[in-house]
C-alpha cells in the first residue's frame, strides 16, 4: 500500500530541506543499517516514477516553508491523515473493550490487539508527520511546540510503500 507521510524539517532553502527531508524518509526504510524501517521504500515528488509519487498522487511540491499556502496545505493534510487514523484505531479497542472477551482480545477476534499496537504507533502506517530526527508527531501539543519553536520549518512530502 502507499500514503503520503511528511518530514518537518529546518533549513534555509528548498534544496537543503529536501535533503534533510531524505534523510528522514531514509531512516525510515532502514537504508542505515543502524535504523529501524517501517516502510518498504519512498519517492519525493523531485523523483520520476511511474507507480509512486506525482504518477500516484499528482503534483505536490517537493518542499515548503510550513508557513506558505502550500506548506500549511500539506501540513494539514498530513495532520488530519494522522488524526483519522489515532480515532480510526481508538475507536476499535474501545469498541474490542466492550464488546469482547479477555481472552477473545487476546486472540485477536476482529484483529483488536491490531488496533491496541495501532494506537500506540510511534512510527509507520499510523503516522503522517515526522519531525526530523525521524520520530513521528503523534498528539497536536508536539506538533505546535514544534510549530512553535523554529523560524525555518519546511515540510517535505514523500509517497511510502507499506
Amino acid at each position: 500500500m502507499h500514503m503520503l507521510i511528511y518530514a518537518l524539517v529546518e533549513a534555509s532553502t528548498a534544496d537543503a530541506a529536501l535533503a534533510a527531508g531524505k534523510g528522514v524518509f531514509d531512516n525510515l526504510v532502514g537504508v542505515d543499517r543502524h535504523s529501524n524501517a517501517v516502510f518498504d521504500y519512498y519517492v519525493t515528488f523531485d523523483e520520476s516514477s511511474t507507480v509512486a509519487g506525482q504518477s500516484r498522487w499528482g503534483e505536490r511540491p517537493t518542499a515548503a516553508p510550513v508557513d506558505s499556502e502550500a506548506g500549511q496545505e500539506l501540513l494539514g493534510d498530513g495532520w488530519e491523515t494522522t488524526k483519522s487514523a489515532f480515532e480510526r484505531n481508538l475507536q476499535t479497542v474501545k469498541d474490542a473493550l466492550d464488546e469482547l472477551s479477555d481472552e477473545e482480545i487476546m486472540r485477536d477476534k476482529d484483529l483488536a490487539r491490531c488496533a491496541f499496537q495501532r494506537v500506540g504507533a510511534a512510527k509507520g502506517p499510523e503516522i503522517a508527520l515526522y519531525e526530523e530526527h525521524g520520530c513521528g508527531i503523534r498528539d497536536r501539543t508536539q506538533l505546535d511546540r514544534l510549530l512553535d519553536e523554529s523560524d525555518t520549518l519546511w515540510i517535505v512530502p514523500a509517497d511510502v510503500h507499506f
